[in-house]
């Protein structure tokens, strides 16, 4: 296993020189410059590094012998809870040690292990398949014979043939394939559950090919009772392939490093947490897009927005944020004004972490500003119910 630096969420940690070189500083500031600020070795920093992540939790593989380990500052029981609501893996019944887990790489880890022997489970019995159209040239006659195709060429001895072929080289199993050869680029999985994870991959591998997915082509897809219990493990392949950083090169291998977006995280829990708790009467959008002007395209895509039920009427809109200041910044007012102006309604409200030094609850305009916390930082589902409470007692 590299060494490693730990690094905490928003922490400025100072690192001595001697530790990493310039080309491996220059390394982390070109590729992973949005996750962690580099500063480099001058007199503003004592001529030592000064590495300060920001919002992003994760493993970074820098080199063979030496990685960045970003750690949370939420505990990791409620890092998987937030997991959990934020990809809809509640039908996974998860072993107790799992929660108990105090180390992120280690969560990592065994989620890839629960998502490879679910594929070699599903191995056993068989994977999906389904029936695809193919068009080709045949040396016999297969479905049905292309006659416009083989008038253009009749001297030819191959049949143009159209026909259906029964195979499991589909979407459903190229997803998980993909993301298998993500995780085993990682470097995150070590020697206890590398060799489950490869067995799954190579396994899927003799029925799909790996085929390159994006985290969104794991999100609404059809299902049925033939292939429902791929659900969960696209749920899954949506959590591992989202949280896939930049890649890069350590001598002929290329890294993935792990790294989840907490300010995405946190938006995905809290819509997913109040669309499992909101009492009957109202209803919640997430990521409501609106297209502002359709002459230059101009639109928005909009958090949260809690509407009634029976009208349709929104009551407020909210917008999350991952962000650790005092007070709220005016440009997050004004965003959250824009998008209540948008909605047609007077509630505005700006969703924190943590608790504001200088909580605000003011008129602005024709408009009503609050903040509110959604903590995750004890009982989630404690915390969840308060502040669903003090919700809808200020929409009420």
């Amino acid at each position: 296993m590299p060494q490693t630096i730990e690094l905490e969420e928003y922490q400025t940690r100072r690192i001595p020189r001697a530790r990493m070189t310039d080309q491996i500083g220059e390394l982390l500031f070109r590729t992973y410059g949005t996750q962690v600020i580099v500063e480099f070795p001058s007199p503003k920093t004592n001529f030592e590094w000064e590495l300060t992540p920001q919002g992003w939790v994760g493993q970074v593989p820098i080199t063979s012998d030496l990685a960045l380990v970003l750690e949370p500052k939420t505990p990791i029981g409620n890092l998987f809870r937030m997991l959990e609501y934020a990809y809809r893996l509640k039908s996974f019944s998860f072993p107790d040690g799992l929660v108990a887990t105090d180390s992120l790489e280690d969560l990592y880890e065994q989620l890839a292990d629960i998502l490879a022997r679910r594929v070699l489970d599903r191995a056993r019995l068989g994977f999906y398949r389904a029936y695809i159209g193919r068009a080709e040239r045949l040396s016999h006659i297969s479905g049905r014979i292309d006659l416009r195709q083989m008038a253009r060429r009749p001297w030819a001895v191959d049949v143009p043939c159209q026909y259906q072929e029964h195979t499991a080289d589909i979407d459903d199993n190229q997803i998980l394939a993909w993301t298998l050869g993500v995780i085993l680029r990682s470097g995150v999985c070590s020697d206890r559950t590398q060799p489950t994870v490869r067995k799954a991959y190579r396994t899927l591998q003799t029925a799909a090919a790996p085929v390159a997915f994006s985290a969104q082509d794991c999100v609404r897809r059809p299902y049925n009772r033939l292939n429902d219990d791929y659900r969960p493990m696209h749920a899954l392949s949506r959590f591992f392939l989202e949280h896939s950083g930049p890649s890069h090169k350590i001598g002929d291998r290329t890294m993935v490093p792990f790294l989840v977006n907490m300010a995405r995280l946190y938006e995905l829990f809290v819509a997913e947490w109040l669309q499992a708790h909101l009492p009957a009467g109202y209803q919640l959008k997430a990521q409501e897009h609106i297209t502002v002007d359709g002459v230059t395209g101009l639109s928005v895509n909009i958090d949260l927005t809690l509407n009634e039920t029976a009208s349709g009427r929104t009551l407020c809109v909210l917008d999350t944020k991952y962000k650790v200041h005092a007070g709220p910044a005016t440009d997050d007012i004004s965003q959250v004004v824009a998008y209540a102006d948008l909605k047609g309604t007077r509630e505005a409200v700006l969703v924190y972490p943590v608790p504001l030094q200088y909580p605000l609850d003011i008129p602005w305009g024709a408009k009503h500003v609050r903040s509110m916390t959604f903590s995750i930082d004890g009982d989630l589902e404690v915390v969840g119910r308060r502040f669903l409470d003090i919700l809808l007692d200020a929409v009420a």
